[in-house]
């Protein structure tokens, strides 16, 4: 359980501290008053990385060189403090990660506190790029799979490596095999790793019973081996970069027609996208639970806007089953039934009323 989080230079916030309820907390503030900036804190604290942005100075206070986000998960201090690298004029990370006052890396630090978020952006995941699709499911992964996170950053940086090789190939016409030998080595490893524990995490979507709204995951897998890297060596050599692995995955989410199934991206209405959305994100939290033997952290960040009053019920009662934090601009938004039930935070000029 999240029980409080301290904000250091962070954002819009120059100093502020939160308690929260074990139950329901609700923040209402009007737009721009912190309310994102709040979650995105707590899923710092809980991923070790932003939802926001993949540059970790732009979390901090304009100006500041340091800021600090801590928080108390059960008997932990899990701890980050952001730089912009550079601070007292001395190069610095951008990023440091500490349990208790002890420091870890990411990879030992994520996990801690399980957390599921759902904002509106999260409609983008059916509609957009492959890329919000990969990150959905490395947000899911990376919290209960410690493998995961460990391949998953070995892959990224060999895949750097390796891209960087190829590149001089481009440039040069000359291939050094020895050296690509190396990081093939690496990415084919690593990658089906990622691939293979992917693939489990969508077909528990697939056989799992839906209550929201039915569908399957068509998981679009690129694969990677040695074969397929030799496949592809010549259009390689044209492109400079590495044209077959998981960072190049895609999947789609498909409604269960009369006969066929019918991509919700292309023929879903913007209602059926929310709802698949709403499904996916309530497997999210069974698949970690399942794993984990414990109910992820439910951040619900500003979704009432998107949603129709029933959907908003709904979402609620998803809400009431374990610990979560719900952000709005209207306390009005929320049924009185459920309103009774959440301790409630109003944000005024960045500070609490």
């Amino acid at each position: 359980m999240l029980k409080s989080i301290h904000l250091q230079n962070f954002r819009s916030y120059k100093k502020a501290d939160f308690n929260f309820s074990e139950k329901s907390t609700l923040i209402v503030g009007p737009n721009t008053i912190g309310k994102s900036n709040l979650l995105e804190a707590i899923f710092l604290i809980s991923t070790g990385k932003s939802f926001r942005t993949e540059k970790d100075f732009q979390m901090l206070e304009q100006g500041k060189e340091v800021g600090r986000v801590s928080a108390m998960v059960d008997d932990l201090k899990l701890e980050v403090v952001i730089t912009n690298g550079n601070v007292g004029g001395v190069k610095s990370q951008y990023k440091k990660f500490l349990v208790n006052g002890v420091a870890k890396r990411r990879v030992d630090f994520a996990g801690n506190l399980l957390s599921v978020l759902f904002s509106p952006s999260d409609l983008d995941i059916i509609v957009d790029s492959p890329t919000l699709r990969r990150n959905f499911l490395d947000n899911v992964l990376e919290q209960v799979d410690r493998e995961y996170r460990v391949a998953s950053i070995a892959y990224v940086k060999a895949l750097r490596q390796r891209n960087a090789l190829l590149e001089l190939a481009r440039e040069t016409g000359a291939r050094n095999e020895k050296q690509l030998e190396y990081w093939d080595s690496l990415v084919i490893e690593n990658g089906q790793i990622i691939t293979s524990k992917r693939n489990q995490f969508i077909d528990f979507v697939n056989s799992a019973k839906k209550d929201i709204f039915e569908f399957i995951i068509l998981y679009d897998k690129s694969l990677i081996s040695k074969e397929r890297l030799d496949q592809y060596k010549v259009e390689e050599r044209l492109s400079g970069v590495t044209l077959v692995g998981p960072h190049r995955d895609d999947f789609s989410i498909q409604m269960k027609g009369k006969h066929i199934a019918n991509d919700v991206k292309y023929f879903g209405s913007r209602g059926q996208q929310r709802l698949a959305i709403l499904q996916l994100k309530a497997l999210e939290i069974t698949f970690i639970e399942e794993k984990m033997g414990k109910r992820p952290l439910l951040l619900l960040d500003d979704i009432f806007s998107e949603l129709d009053s029933g959907h908003i019920n709904l979402v609620l009662e998803k809400a009431g089953k374990q610990q979560t934090i719900i952000t709005t601009t209207h306390k009005e938004f929320v049924g009185k039934l459920f309103l009774k039930q959440m301790e409630v935070i109003e944000l005024e000029n960045g500070k609490k009323d």
